[in-house]
């Protein structure tokens, strides 16, 4: 496959909360090992897991790739359902595929009839419980190990700054306290996998103070880089591994971020993180653009009502997010002219700015937290309640419920109100069918020829090879090519 000078793999991770009505029905571990079962075995539309992956984290049968070239899995952190799109080259492929896994999802619960008991969500918080849920980027990013030493600082104003357009937005707040302490031995004998590489115990409580803030994950991020992040959660978490490596260049795993309901905020997001990472690795980021205190801004952004969005930076000089976005608009410019996709990530990153710096409120139909901010004030108005009422939360996290016909998203979306990237029609065609220009095109061949067997007793998938035959396998290393069995 012939490649552009900006050409870069990229795939996303969705960890998926859900909710369970009816207590007859069981847990909400049980009913997404029951999504999973009849996606797998009822459906067909990939191949489960004969093999563990990883003993404690995917054992067999966990979940399996798909034959639209994602994954769909359990993970044991959580028992919750995790989707890991294909390897993707171009934003609109990214996009789609990401939204066929939900789709996938919402068909199972419908024709098992469960719509109105189940309910599966990419929000990326429980604001009772504590918890967050992950949204991962992954980058296929040429570095060394020397990249978190001497340029992952000059990353860290995009990341901490981008929330101004990719945040989704949520009601209220956390403050995690560190308690110091490890967990104790009942806690590790009831949840072994939970407690896995655990330093600390962190303990969280709602922050009265916070009203709504842009992010549903700062309150969380407690490193820049960490590679144990059960309790530690950080910006970036190095990946390096062979799965999504080749030719020099390496799996960036991004832990900070979230789910974006919108899919201009979503292209907008990974379009613009795929430009800032290409001009680190060609050394085009000035010394100058870094923060004095990075995860200080970061709360410092997501918390500010008044839009401010102030930051400090390394030299001890006050900027704001809409100015560190421009330096980095401004860097990538030279690759103006490449590409059509990069001319329009470059025009839109342009004036999404732009609007924020004249008015965020008018960005809604672009972003998720200005629409999301919307929809909260206008049931605060309409029921006459404080934002202190409890049921601001259930608001909030029924913009992100993945079904069409339930989700408050949806319902901007069906009206018109929201700027798409990508049609109903690219969704259904990316829940059957994988990109056509990465390796996810061959793995997505192989899975369905062990498919069309009756009863098939061996195989095994992972993202760089197969073997659907004994004492036979199919490398695919390089992820920019198609493997395209003939």
């Amino acid at each position: 496959m012939p490649r552009n000078p900006g050409d870069r793999i990229v795939g996303v991770e969705t960890e998926f909360g859900c909710l369970v009505a009816d207590e007859s029905l069981g847990s909400p571990e049980a009913a997404a090992e029951l999504i999973k079962d009849y996606l797998f075995y009822e459906l067909k539309v990939g191949a489960v897991d004969l093999h563990a992956r990883d003993e404690v984290f995917e054992p067999s049968r966990s979940g399996g790739f798909l034959i639209n070239g994602a994954r769909l899995y359990i993970d044991a952190v959580g028992s919750h359902l995790e989707y890991a799109t294909a390897e993707c080259r171009l934003l609109r492929d990214l996009v789609a595929n990401d939204r066929a896994g939900q789709r996938l999802i919402v068909r199972a619960i419908r024709e098992l009839g469960l719509q109105d008991q189940v309910f599966v969500y990419n929000n990326s918080v429980d604001h009772f419980g504590g918890h967050t849920f992950g949204c991962h980027e992954n980058y296929l990013v040429r570095m060394d190990e020397d990249f978190f030493g001497y340029r992952a600082h000059l990353f860290y104003p995009f990341l901490v700054t981008r929330q101004i357009f990719a945040g989704v937005g949520r009601v209220g707040g956390h403050v995690l306290a560190n308690t110091g302490s490890r967990p104790s031995y009942q806690e590790v004998i009831e949840n072994p996998i939970d407690y896995i590489w655990v330093s600390n115990i962190y303990s969280v409580f709602p922050d009265e103070a916070i009203r709504f803030q842009l992010s549903q994950r700062a309150d969380h991020i407690l490193k820049t880089v960490a590679s144990r992040v059960r309790f530690n959660r950080a910006l970036i978490n190095p990946k390096w591994e062979h799965y999504y490596s080749h030719d020099g260049m390496q799996r960036l795993h991004l832990l900070f971020g979230e789910s974006n309901q919108n899919e201009f905020a979503y292209a907008l997001k990974v379009g613009t993180t795929s430009i800032v990472l290409r001009l680190l690795e060609e050394f085009a980021v000035p010394e100058d653009l870094t923060l004095a205190a990075p995860l200080h801004a970061l709360r410092d952004v997501s918390r500010d009502a008044h839009y401010h969005w102030k930051v400090t930076m390394g030299d001890g000089s006050e900027s704001d997010a809409i100015a560190v976005q421009r330096r980095y608009l401004e860097l990538a410019q030279r690759y103006r002219g490449e590409t059509t996709e990069t001319d329009w990530v470059l025009d839109r990153w342009a004036e999404t700015v732009d609007g924020l710096a004249r008015d965020p409120r008018s960005m809604a139909a672009q972003i998720d937290w200005v629409a999301k901010l919307g929809i909260v004030e206008s049931y605060l108005a309409e029921e006459g309640l404080g934002w202190d009422d409890d049921a601001l939360h259930s608001i909030d996290l029924e913009y992100h419920n993945i079904d069409p016909a339930q989700s408050l998203f949806h319902a901007l979306q069906e009206m018109g109100q929201t700027e798409r990237v990508i049609d109903d029609l690219d969704i259904v065609d990316a829940m059957t069918e994988p990109p056509t220009n990465t390796r996810a095109l061959g793995r997505s061949q192989l899975v369905r020829q062990v498919l069309e067997r009756r009863n098939p007793k061996f195989y095994a998938f992972d993202w760089n090879g197969a073997s659907i035959e004994r004492h036979v396998y199919i490398e695919m290393p390089d992820p920019f090519e198609t493997y395209r069995q003939a």
